[in-house]
């Protein structure tokens, strides 16, 4: 693996990780509206959209690296109407441009909030299209591990488990804020937080299965393909085992196990600061193991030709 292709590693994890908890903060906010109100839910949510834009702010500005000269970027997104390079680029910074204005708005409450809803919502789309890019720029004829309907669907797989994890650390973390600076409003910010936790770990399952399924017919699917397919399947099982092996674990540990656990301390008061633990572990596996994955990624892939 070329050392540019640690910051696609950098940029893509963080990219669709910001792209998948916008995504689930939002489906969140929603929910919460209905059940707490307004201000309830906005004080769940509203400091995890400046973490958001702040990890796509940092994933963005580490994809600089992957060029030649970086002052030179702006030729990239030249040629939108061909090159899912360019494509990949005007959506991210779309994303990151669209979604601060949601910040501001929501956080200063700028017009309404059916205009802000507006707002967010074609950020959400625009993040998804810029997951889309991503994967529809790797598939290319002349590298076989990456042209497979197992890229886009790993790919959206890994912006939801992220992104719904991520999320469940950060309503931890804006819950232990809460308690200290505003007791008051703590026991019903905690039933919230137990709510969405509970939601999220049943997600983490899910994917889990789906993500696991779709390794496991990659693999299948490459080792009985073109010579350059063999290898790198090859590659992933015998050079690159042990990783391969530490991925799977930590991703079913991670999203499986935690999950689990947080669904069940998730149902009941009083098991708060052990939920806590759970749900960030949860999160800070499953990021392990999909950057690991995604090192494989980049790592095992075999090109047609010169």
């Amino acid at each position: 693996m070329e050392s540019r292709e640690f910051a696609l590693l950098i940029f893509t994890i963080l990219a669709q990780m910001s792209v998948g908890s916008f995504l689930v903060l939002g489906i969140v906010h929603f929910y919460a509206v209905k059940k707490a109100g307004m201000e309830e839910a906005d004080r769940l949510s509203d400091r995890a959209l400046v973490a958001i834009i702040v990890t796509l702010g940092l994933g963005l500005f580490a994809s600089l690296f992957h060029l030649g000269n970086p002052l030179n970027a702006y030729r990239a997104i030249s040629n939108p109407g061909t090159s899912w390079l360019s494509r990949e680029i005007l959506f991210g910074v779309g994303f990151a441009l669209i979604g601060a204005i949601f910040v501001v708005m929501q956080r200063f409450k700028i017009a309404t909030f059916a205009v802000r809803n507006v707002i967010a919502w074609l950020a959400a789309v625009v993040g998804l299209g810029l997951v889309y890019s991503m994967a529809s720029l790797y598939m290319l004829p002349t590298q076989p591990a990456w042209n497979t309907l197992a890229t886009p669907v790993l790919f959206y797989t890994t912006t939801l488990l992220l992104g719904s994890l991520a999320m469940g650390a950060a309503f931890v973390a804006n819950y232990a804020f809460i308690q200290r600076k505003s007791p008051g409003c703590a026991d019903i910010q905690c039933t919230m937080m137990r709510e969405a936790l509970s939601k999220i770990a049943i997600a983490s399952v899910v994917l889990l299965g789906v993500e696991l399924v779709t390794i496991a017919l990659r693999i299948g699917f490459l080792s009985t393909g073109s010579s350059q397919a063999v290898a790198s399947a090859a590659m992933t099982i015998d050079t690159y085992g042990a990783v391969f092996v530490v991925q799977l674990v930590l991703l079913f540990v991670g999203a499986g196990v935690f999950g689990v656990f947080v669904y069940q301390n998730a149902q009941s008061p009083g098991k708060e600061k052990v939920l806590g633990n759970l749900a960030y572990g949860a999160f800070a596996l499953v990021l392990i193991s999909e950057v690991l994955g995604r090192f494989l990624f980049y790592a095992t892939q075999v090109q047609i030709g010169i």
